[in-house]
C-alpha cells in the first residue's frame, strides 16, 4: 500500500487513542476500528468522568436553587455556555440556546421565526444534500403556510451548483437553511458565499453545522449567518444536547418555542411576561449533567489542537480515497474538491448493507443506508452506500483494515 503523508510530529494518535476507553475493546474477537464517526463521535474518559462527576458530586436543578449543590450545577451549566461562545466566536452568551441537538434546532426555528415570518407565496431554499432534519420541518413550514420550498441542484462531483443558487434568489425569498458539510458525502459548502448572497436580497441564513463543528473552524461573526446548529455527540460530547446559535435581535424578535418552567419571568391566569435570552428558548429542567460534560468535550478538542487533528484527519482522508480506488467496481460518491474526513462508495452488484455486515463481522464499524439523505442518493441513482468517516483518533493502520476487509468482503459476495 501507498504510504501516508507524514503528519506533524506534534500530533500523537497513540496518545489520543488512550483518551477513548471505547478503542481497546473487541468486536467479534478483533480490535475495533470505529469508522462511524459521522454518526456520533467517541467519548474520552474525561466527558465519561464528567458525568459520574455530576451525578456523585453536585447533582441538582439548576438557576432556581439556594443550596450549595443547586449553586454548583448552576455555574457548571452556565460555564459552558461562555464556553460554547468561544468555541464558536459568538459573541453573546446570551445567543447560545441549549437543545437536544441539530434537529431540535432546526424545528425551533421553523416553528418560531418561520411561522411569526413565512407567509403564503414565500420561498425557502435548501440544497440537494439536506439531512431529512434540515428538509422535513421546512415542508411542513411550507404546506402549513403555503410557501415555497426550492432546492439547490448539485453537481456529479457532489458539489451544489452556485450559479443555479444565484437564479433561485428572489425578493420572494424569505430563509436559506443550508448544510455547511454534507453528511452524506463529505462536501464543504461555499456557506460565506450562500450566506453573503442571500443576505444582499434581504433573507435570513440557517447554517446546519452538525458535521462542520468537528472538523472546521467555526465564528458565526465572520460568516454572518443568522442561525447555527451544531449537536454535542458529533463534538466527542454525550448524546442529547445541541446548541442553537442565533442572533440576539433576531431571537429577542421570535415567539416562544415551549412554554413552561425558566422561560417565564412572572405568570398569572391573565397573563405570563416571558424571560430574556437565553432562557425564554430553555423550557423546564435541561440536559443539565450532558450540558457540563460538553463542555469538557470543547475544551478537550481545544486542548488537543484543532487544526492538527484536522490536518491528520485530512491525510486519512487522502490515504483511504487512494487505497479504495484501487478496489475494482469500487464507486467512490462525492469527489468534492473541498471534504472533510469522510468517503461514501458503492461496488458493483453488491448491497451497501451487506458489505457493512461482513465489516462488522472483522470488528470494523461503518456506516451503510441512505444516511438520512433519501432525495441525494436519488438523485445519484443509488439506494445508499457504505460510509467510512474519520476522527483524530483513527490511523492508517485501520484504513488498511477496512480496505483488506473490503477485499475478503467482495470475495465472499462476487
Amino acid at each position: 500500500m501507498a504510504e501516508l503523508t507524514i503528519i506533524s510530529p506534534a500530533f500523537d494518535v497513540n496518545e489520543i487513542r488512550k483518551c477513548f476507553p471505547v478503542l481497546e475493546r473487541e468486536v467479534k474477537n478483533q480490535l475495533l476500528v470505529y469508522l462511524d464517526n459521522a454518526a456520533t463521535s467517541q467519548k474520552p474518559q474525561s466527558v465519561i468522568d464528567a458525568l459520574s462527576h455530576y451525578y456523585s458530586n453536585y447533582n441538582a436543578n439548576i438557576h432556581r436553587g439556594i443550596h450549595t449543590l443547586a449553586e454548583e450545577a448552576t455555574a457548571a451549566y452556565e460555564a459552558t455556555r461562555v464556553t460554547v461562545k468561544d468555541f464558536i466566536g459568538a459573541p453573546s452568551s446570551d445567543e447560545i440556546i441549549f437543545t437536544r441537538g441539530t434537529t431540535e434546532g432546526i424545528n425551533l426555528v421553523a416553528y418560531t421565526w418561520g411561522r411569526q415570518n413565512i407567509n403564503a407565496g414565500d420561498e425557502i431554499i435548501i440544497s440537494a444534500m439536506e439531512h431529512h432534519s434540515n428538509i422535513v420541518p421546512w415542508q411542513i413550514l411550507c404546506e402549513e403556510k403555503k410557501a415555497v420550498l426550492k432546492v439547490i441542484p448539485v453537481n456529479d462531483e457532489g458539489e451544489l451548483l452556485m450559479d443555479e443558487y444565484r437564479k433561485l434568489l428572489s425578493p420572494k425569498t424569505k430563509l436559506v437553511s443550508v448544510v455547511h458539510v454534507s453528511n452524506a458525502l463529505g462536501t464543504i459548502n461555499p456557506v460565506k458565499e450562500i450566506i453573503d448572497a442571500a443576505h444582499n436580497i434581504g433573507a435570513l441564513v440557517l447554517i446546519d453545522g452538525a458535521q462542520s463543528t468537528v472538523h472546521l473552524d467555526i465564528d458565526v461573526q465572520k460568516l454572518n449567518c443568522d442561525f447555527f446548529a451544531f449537536s454535542g455527540h458529533k463534538v466527542y460530547g454525550p448524546t442529547g444536547v445541541g446548541v442553537l446559535y442565533g442572533k440576539k435581535k433576531i431571537l429577542e424578535s421570535m415567539p416562544v418555542f415551549m412554554g413552561g418552567g425558566e422561560m417565564i419571568k412572572e405568570v398569572t391566569f391573565e397573563k405570563t411576561t416571558y424571560n430574556s435570552l437565553p432562557y425564554k428558548y430553555e423550557a423546564g429542567t435541561p440536559n443539565i449533567a450532558d450540558t457540563i460534560a460538553l463542555k469538557v468535550a470543547l475544551d478537550f478538542m481545544t486542548e488537543t489542537g484543532k487544526e492538527m487533528a484536522a490536518s491528520h484527519e485530512n491525510d486519512l482522508l487522502k490515504y483511504a480515497t487512494q487505497q479504495l480506488e484501487t478496489i475494482p467496481g469500487l464507486r467512490i460518491i462525492g469527489k468534492a474538491k473541498e471534504k472533510v474526513s469522510l468517503v461514501s462508495f458503492v461496488i458493483d452488484k453488491i448491497h451497501p448493507q451487506d458489505i457493512g455486515v461482513l465489516l462488522d463481522n472483522q470488528g470494523i464499524a461503518v456506516r451503510t443506508g441512505h444516511h438520512c439523505t433519501q432525495p441525494l442518493m436519488k438523485r445519484f441513482g443509488i439506494p445508499g452506500t457504505v460510509r467510512a468517516s474519520f476522527a483524530m483518533y483513527n490511523t492508517k493502520e485501520e484504513v488498511d483494515r477496512l480496505i483488506v476487509g473490503l477485499q475478503k468482503a467482495i470475495k465472499m459476495l462476487a
